[in-house]
């Protein structure tokens, strides 16, 4: 009797076995197979082309700017950011917060800080671009960033960027929310303009410069006259010098102008006093006479737009745009 319990007990035991060994191989062989994606990861788009990410990352160093807003609604919490580079608006929970690192300014990054907050990920590009090949050292770094060289311009790849960060994290039902809020801005604003001539301009130091390289994506889906095009200019800085002449702006004569403060958000440059942009059109002399004078018709973009520029940035510059030339008629 003993003996064909014990025969009885091994037979069990094998099946068991047997049945464990079955359910792992068939885990295993659904995983390997699982059209393109391992096991933890997702695979997206960026300008390297397509990669493999962890999915959910736990610890994300996040190092442009441009997502920061966008990370923020979808209730990520980075181990490291440029401190320098947040805005001075809702983000003092990050300033303040000594468990997250400060990753420096992209003319010096603080590898060392970067490396020591353990990252699953990297969100690099932007203005960190150039330093792409240092971090991936460090670990997986993708570069998502917005861009005027994208498929449908720099305002379409804000989509695509944030539908990434969506798949990312797991919260692809908010990033479309956030992309709807996006169309539907644009499309108010495209439906309030109706080719009015414009001057986009960058205010800094008491002068007022050609911004159209650097906000020009704001009129490109909108039906407006830029007075003033990017042609010539060597790139989107904001720290080159044109000589542009108030005198030149007067003869062109906008509609309208749209202002980015640069001074606003990151402070005058060294040697210089800055003054608020609505003050330096205020007292030009030579707009006294302008249409957009006259008429109060300029439009001052966010104070923080300068160290923004995501989605959300430019979702409150087409309201903005859509309300004053709504009530202007």
């Amino acid at each position: 009797m003993r003996s064909a319990r014990l025969r009885k007990s091994i037979v069990l035991t094998s099946a068991v076995l047997c049945t464990g060994l079955v359910l792992s191989a068939c885990g295993e062989s659904d995983a390997s197979s699982d059209s393109g994606k391992s096991q933890g990861n997702v695979k997206i788009t960026t300008a390297k082309g397509e990669v493999e990410v962890p999915l959910k990352p736990a610890k994300v160093v996040a190092l442009d700017n441009t997502s920061f807003a966008t990370l923020k609604a979808l209730g990520v919490k980075p181990v490291s950011v440029p401190k320098q580079l947040l805005p001075k608006e809702g983000y003092d929970d990050w300033r303040n917060d000594s468990s997250i690192q400060d990753a420096g300014i992209h003319h010096e990054p603080k590898f060392e800080a970067i490396n020591a907050s353990e990252p699953d990920l990297i969100i690099g590009g932007y203005r960190f671009s150039e330093h792409h090949d240092k971090l991936s050292k460090i670990a997986k770094t993708i570069d998502i960033a917005p861009s005027d060289e994208a498929k449908g311009g720099y305002v379409n790849s804000l989509k695509g960027q944030t539908e990434t960060l969506g798949k990312i994290f797991g919260k692809e039902k908010e990033a479309k929310e956030i992309v709807a809020a996006l169309d539907k801005a644009q499309q108010s604003a495209t439906g309030a303009t109706k080719g009015e001539k414009v001057f986009l301009g960058v205010a800094s130091a008491g002068k007022v410069d050609n911004g159209a390289s650097r906000i020009g994506r704001l009129t490109q889906p909108l039906n407006l006259k830029n007075v003033l095009s990017a042609e010539g200019e060597k790139s989107t800085s904001v720290h080159d010098n044109s000589g542009l002449a108030p005198e030149t702006i007067a003869k062109l004569n906008p509609d309208w102008v749209i202002l980015l403060d640069r001074d606003a958000a990151v402070g005058a440059k060294e040697g210089t006093t800055a003054v608020p942009a609505k003050k330096v059109v205020d007292s030009m002399e030579a707009w006294e006479k302008t249409t957009f004078r006259t008429k109060d018709q300029v439009i001052y973009l966010d104070n923080d737009f300068y160290l923004t520029e995501g989605i959300q940035a430019y979702t409150d510059a087409f309201t903005q745009v859509a309300t004053a030339f709504g009530k202007a008629g």
